[in-house]
């Protein structure tokens, strides 16, 4: 692929909300069925979608409609085990280990659910081999189909934002708590981006443990900027209201836990993408100003983010009465019942229900900005309007 043509993907985290993702991409690739993004970058939920688009053999809609099935078929049994007995378990172990006041007889706590569902889920749709290679990937890199996927994980021993390039021709990097890594991109890759701070457990990938890549990643676009993408469509899972100002609910007493989890959560998975795209944005109007052997290396990027036109928190409290009745239970306890925040919950509802509203969602928002869309990828526009 050329390089002055390199479009690149960015699919940050959201936990369930990033089954919008698959949507808003299953409807481009209906319009545009042979088209390919050069660059993917993945991070939390996101490096499943990104994963699946890197290693699918076949074309853009035929990837989009296997994607598309991935979601659909996701239920929360196959994410983490949801029973009474594990969830008891789980619960009694925290409970025991806070108590105990650090000593060695007290249990081994690795997350408040068992996520082995979700490694045996993914294995079988990626087709995993035993050692956690994933096929497909190598192949489309060698085809020139690909030329670099990111996936982004946090370094917990050195609280770094890692980003783990799988790619030709690449190259490593290395800022001030990030830093760009070149390997085989693995399922464990895929699992420790995954890994919800304290409700899924970290995975270990090296001589680290590693968890959910938005933790620490200040700067989401970058990943693709380094790997040389000239154009980026960016799919948040966050919608933004109508001005400045966030829309304010009635205050109901002091904020329970559910709400305190979920403004935590916004700042790890979504925020930093809004922050990132604003200045991005301020930097190209200025680096175009600029002739270019004053731009100081640096390069304006064209950018088109998209996000949900109706708050995903909100339809997530929807179907809450259709969790399992544990899961519902433990829920509930954190206070979901008594705010109008239901962050934390669509982050954790993989309920087919509000899957499938998720990707309608997806596909009928893509669909309304279509005249937006397709001209920016396909370069018929150099430069998009971020709303």
């Amino acid at each position: 692929m050329e390089t002055e043509n390199r479009v690149g993907l960015v699919l940050g985290g959201g936990g369930a909300r990033s089954a919008y993702q698959a949507g808003f991409l299953r409807y481009i690739a209906r319009r545009l069925p042979h088209f390919r993004f050069s660059i993917l970058s993945g991070t939390s939920a996101g490096a499943i979608n990104a994963v699946q688009l890197a290693r699918h053999r076949g074309t853009f809609g035929e990837c989009m409609e296997d994607l598309r099935k991935l979601w659909a078929g996701l239920t929360m049994d196959q994410v983490f085990d949801a029973n009474t007995g594990s969830l008891a378990g789980m619960v009694a172990r925290w409970g025991l280990r806070l108590i105990s006041g650090g000593s060695s007889f007290s249990p081994t706590t690795r997350g408040l659910v068992d996520t082995t569902p979700l490694r045996n889920f993914l294995c079988r749709e990626t087709d995993c081999l035993p050692n956690g290679k994933i096929p497909g990937i190598e192949e489309n890199l060698l085809r020139g189909r690909l030329h670099s996927l990111a996936i982004t994980t946090t370094d917990y021993t050195t609280g770094r934002s890692v980003t783990w390039i799988h790619g030709n021709n690449t190259n490593a990097w290395n800022r001030t708590y990030r830093e760009g890594v070149e390997t085989k991109i693995r399922l464990d890759h895929i699992m420790a981006s995954s890994s919800i701070p304290i409700i899924f457990p970290a995975i270990k990938i090296g001589d680290s443990w590693h968890g959910d890549g938005g933790v620490r990643q200040t700067t989401p676009l970058s990943p693709a900027m380094h790997l040389g993408a000239n154009r980026i469509l960016a799919i948040s899972t966050k919608n933004l209201p109508e001005g400045i100002d966030p829309v304010r609910s009635s205050a109901r007493g002091y904020p329970p836990p559910a709400q305190v989890a979920g403004v935590l959560m916004n700042a790890v998975f979504l925020d930093a993408l809004e922050f990132d795209s604003a200045t991005t944005q301020r930097f190209n109007s200025l680096l175009k100003k600029l002739p270019v052997e004053e731009r100081c290396g640096l390069r304006p990027v064209d950018l088109l983010t998209a996000r949900p036109s109706e708050d995903l928190g909100i339809l997530a409290a929807n179907f809450e009465p259709r969790l399992p009745g544990p899961f519902r239970f433990l829920e509930r306890g954190l206070g979901t019942q008594e705010t109008d925040n239901h962050d934390l919950l669509s982050l954790l509802m993989f309920q087919p229900e509000y899957i499938e509203a998720l990707l309608s969602l997806g596909e009928a928002d893509a669909k309304s900005r279509a005249d937006e869309v397709i001209p920016f990828l396909t370069g018929e526009v150099k430069a998009a309007v971020q709303v």
